[in-house]
């Protein structure tokens, strides 16, 4: 059998010995596809390439891409657990050239891989070309030896591919595979071509026109090809299965899921185990990438194939978190082909763990909201689509989770309803969403790249440079000159100012030249070219110009400290929190720093106190902070943390700050590109400032150093001293006698709210109250009273105390403000309340008052009014009422 790692290694191989250069898998968040929610096939991260805005040193490739379909435009989510071949992850086995071999290499290539490198037999294989690829239909019958009945001609719906409206085109040409008669369905093209015996298991693109947008076609100058294959199709294929999830890989993860929640792999459970299977996947990459589950854009996406896996544990009994435990079996199969699972195990377990444990809460609230929606339906009843939809989208409740709950009892769910409200909420998701990847994509920036090359970067070793000016932008288009008061971009051949990158800010400063000068605002790095954002002053900036850079030194400092100080701090979280900790995301400028992180919950005092100890022992070790450039391979055996997903060249940057902790090179290692300060005393100080949460396992600390540290410092010791010397206590001291002040002014509080209460009872005094003598009303004992100089908290009392004291009857006290407002409050005692309601009885006093409304219970209510001076009104209205 050849396992689905065998079938990966040997695609690869082949093409290598073929002339092609393995290409790592891109990240599943697009870098330079803003139109894409997840990548989702393999020529994704060679798009700018056959665009011909983009250069590589290699013109043929190959590479094994990881996939995610499961949201936007392609999106097989719903499918998953229901047919034999789809995903919502998958990885797409592809060759690639550039300009450089076509159509004839491209055929015989693949037929030599399948019929002689995997042995497949040919007449298990069939093609389909373009309905007008005659060249094609040639190839095929001179490379394999075809006749005309294995090559069918099919219009362009199924063999024509577009990159866009506009762009790279033209015919491909497929090749299926016969699973055997036992299996139903017809070739390509025939009636029955949607049964599953001829299956497509690799597509060859051939990339030979230019689409306008004017509907015509232009033939591109040097043709390309694109190619995917499924490795899950092609593994059932070679491993003698029809099933995709038969397959070694799938074997594996549906049996580690029915051993943790107890279903027979051949039982009525099958479904649900294939969906946990195949979920499984697409979360623990997604995880592994820094994706978490949220409530919208790609977190959301991710949360729905989540809670989605998690529903189907549950249908197979589970009643505690289980999915979690399955990652160790996904790395296993995985984690040599693809590193970051194994990196990221403990990271990608506890998210999934966490999630876990938030969906079955959430799947008690949601049935019992169901029940009480429904409780009032009967049998043939039908819930209408909005609530539905409200339970799936605000509660994470599933449609068919939804659905399955409601079929014992005979209750069905408007379905067209349920989808309109989808299709209003993806509308607005729509709206939304702004795109993918922070990559510029801009055509401009490719083409200075391609035409200068990189900027070269001075500013590791000075803050200041000559220059000669290469380029001029100005509204996203190349210009000859910027004048005075003008406003653009200027790229100049070598620079000591640092493009903003790994979330450290761009450099500000000065150019100046021959009758010029200009101010710097910003530096950005697009493609490896350095773009000064400047503002001339005087004179004009023109091409060829020779010119001066000078990095603004004071601010560049600042910047150094706190890029450094992230190092630090990054190293001492892992110490103190453990190894899961990992970055994600930063922000260095120069008054402060702020670094993202995965952990799962928040960060205690005594916790951040460790970690700011820590990191400023490194500090006054005052040891240099050495940088090298390294191989990446070297630099990672080394033990260099490395963020997954950046793009590292052949060559690296390795930054150590430390004394050496085991690994010879030092207490803190990671592959940086940023400036940092020339050894660790230079931070000066590290003092973290706020801890907070990000997002879900993400968490936050801002901090500041050096004089920013210490100004902060200074300034919280004299707020101590200050109050140190208004309370007459030591600074040790403040803190105690604060809180005994604070208990002290809460004690008279009580006291004075206590003695208020007794003079408004008693009538007269401080509180100044007006009372009137208890009378009878319609065979009821009634109490009015008027008082002044209380808080409107304090009504409600007095209330109580006259029905405590009176035993039965009604109460009305009504405090006048010294606002000159009215608050007003009515008991009934309980053996009254048949008769009379407070909450009826209070709405007429608060009409006196000039107001309206008022509530509470039968027996207690309170209002108000703008009118206190109506004070006896009020009481007169409620007796009138009795």
């Amino acid at each position: 059998m050849t396992s689905v790692n065998d079938l990966r290694s040997s695609f690869t191989q082949y093409f290598v010995r073929n002339g092609h250069e393995a290409v790592a898998s891109s990240p599943l968040v697009p870098r330079n596809d803003p139109t894409l929610m997840f990548t989702n096939a393999g020529m994704v991260q060679f798009k700018n390439t056959f665009t011909g805005v983009e250069k590589r040193p290699y013109s043929r490739a190959v590479s094994a891409q990881k996939c995610v379909r499961a949201g936007g435009k392609h999106n097989d989510l719903d499918n998953v657990g229901f047919t034999a071949r789809h995903h919502t992850f998958f990885e797409m086995l592809g060759n690639f050239s550039f300009g450089d071999y076509f159509k004839a290499e491209a055929i015989d290539l693949a037929w030599n891989l399948l019929t002689k490198e995997w042995d497949l037999p040919k007449h298990k294989l069939m093609v389909t070309i373009y309905q007008d690829d005659d060249e094609a239909m040639a190839l095929w019958k001179k490379i394999a030896g075809l006749g005309e009945d294995r090559i069918v001609r099919l219009g362009a719906k199924s063999n024509f591919w577009q990159m866009g409206d506009t762009g790279p085109c033209g015919p491909c040409s497929e090749i299926f595979y016969d699973h055997g008669d036992k299996v139903w369905g017809g070739p390509p093209g025939s009636p029955d071509e949607d049964g599953d015996r001829w299956i497509e298991i690799w597509n060859l693109v051939f990339m030979q026109y230019e689409q306008q947008a004017d509907g015509s076609r232009d033939s591109l100058p040097r043709p390309s090809i694109d190619t995917g294959m499924g490795i899950e199709r092609v593994a059932a294929v070679m491993q003698g299965v029809h099933d995709n999830y038969d397959i070694d890989l799938f074997k594996a993860l549906i049996g580690a899921a029915a051993s943790a929640t107890g279903a027979d792999v051949a039982g009525p459970g099958n479904r649900s185990l294939r969906v946990i299977a195949d979920h499984l996947r697409s979360m623990s990459f997604l995880i592994a990438e820094g994706v978490l589950p949220s409530n919208e854009g790609r977190g959301y996406v991710l949360r729905r194939i989540m809670r989605r896996a998690m529903r189907h544990a549950t249908l197979l009994g589970a009643e505690e978190p289980v999915i979690f435990k399955l990652v160790p079996t996904l790395v296993r199969e995985m984690g040599q082909a693809y590193p970051e699972l194994r990196s990221g195990e403990a990271m990608i377990a506890e998210t999934v763990k966490l999630e876990e444990g938030r969906f079955l809460k959430t799947l008690g609230r949601g049935l019992q909201i169901l029940a009480d929606e429904t409780k009032e339906m009967g049998e043939g009843a039908v819930l209408d689509g909005s609530s539905a939809f409200k339970l799936y989208d605000t509660y994470g409740f599933p449609l068919d989770l939804t659905q399955d709950a409601l079929r014992s009892r005979g209750i069905t769910v408007d379905q067209p309803g349920f989808d309109a409200a989808m299709a209003a909420q993806k509308a607005e998701a729509r709206k939304s969403w702004s795109g993918a990847g922070g990559a510029a994509t801009d055509t401009v920036w490719f083409g200075l790249a391609d035409r200068l090359g990189p900027t070269e970067f001075l500013g590791y070793e000075t803050e200041s440079a000559e220059a000669e000016i290469k380029a001029l932008i100005r509204d996203g288009a190349e210009v000859a000159s910027l004048g005075a008061g003008e406003t653009g971009f200027v790229v100049v051949n070598q620079t000591p100012f640092y493009g903003e990158s790994g979330g450290q800010v761009g450099d500000s400063g000065a150019l100046h030249g021959d009758g010029l000068t200009a101010r710097v605002d910003d530096t950005q790095k697009f493609h490896g070219v350095f773009a000064h954002k400047v503002t001339v002053g005087e004179g004009t900036l023109k091409l060829g110009q020779p010119v001066t850079l000078v990095v603004d030194h004071d601010r560049r400092s600042a910047i150094r400290s706190n890029h450094s100080a992230t190092h630090l701090l990054h190293e001492a979280l892992r110490i103190v929190l453990g190894d899961h900790v990992a970055q994600k995301g930063s922000m260095v400028s120069p008054d402060r720093l702020r670094f993202d992180f995965v952990h799962t919950k928040p960060v205690s005092e005594q916790e951040m106190a460790q970690v700011e100890d820590i990191a400023n022992a490194i500090v006054l070790q005052n040891t240099p902070v050495e940088t090298r450039l390294m191989g990446v391979d070297e630099a990672k055996e080394s033990g260099a943390r490395a963020l997954f997903g950046e793009k590292y060249g052949d060559e690296v940057r390795v930054v150590a700050m430390g004394e050496p902790n085991g690994n010879g090179l030092g207490w803190s290692v990671e592959l940086c590109g940023g400036t940092h300060v020339r050894r660790t005393g230079d931070i000066g100080l590290v003092s973290i400032v706020a801890e907070s949460a990000v997002g879900a396992g993400v968490r936050r600390i801002e901090a500041l150093t050096g004089t920013a540290a210490r100004h902060r410092g200074n300034t919280n010791v004299a707020i101590v001293n200050a109050a140190a010397g208004l309370l007459r206590a030591g600074s040790h001291e403040v803190l105690d006698r604060i809180a005994a002040l604070q208990e002290n002014v809460r004690k008279i509080e009580r006291e004075l709210t206590d003695a208020r209460k007794k003079l408004a009872l008693g009538g007269g005094g401080a509180a100044g109250s007006a009372a009137t003598a208890d009378e009878t009303v319609n065979g009821v004992i009634y109490v009015g009273r008027t008082v002044e100089g209380l808080a409107a908290r304090d009504v409600k009392g007095l209330v109580d105390s006259e029905k405590q004291r009176i035993g039965s009857g009604v109460v009305t006290v009504v405090l006048k403000g010294d606002d000159g407002k009215g608050t007003v409050a009515v008991g009934v005692t309980q053996d009254l309340t048949g008769r009379y309601a407070a909450g009826d009885l209070i709405k007429l006093a608060t009409v006196a008052l000039g107001g309206q409304g008022g509530g509470g219970r039968p027996d207690m209510a309170q209002g108000g009014g703008p009118d206190g001076s109506k004070a006896d009104d009020a009481i007169a209205a409620v007796r009138a009422a009795l």
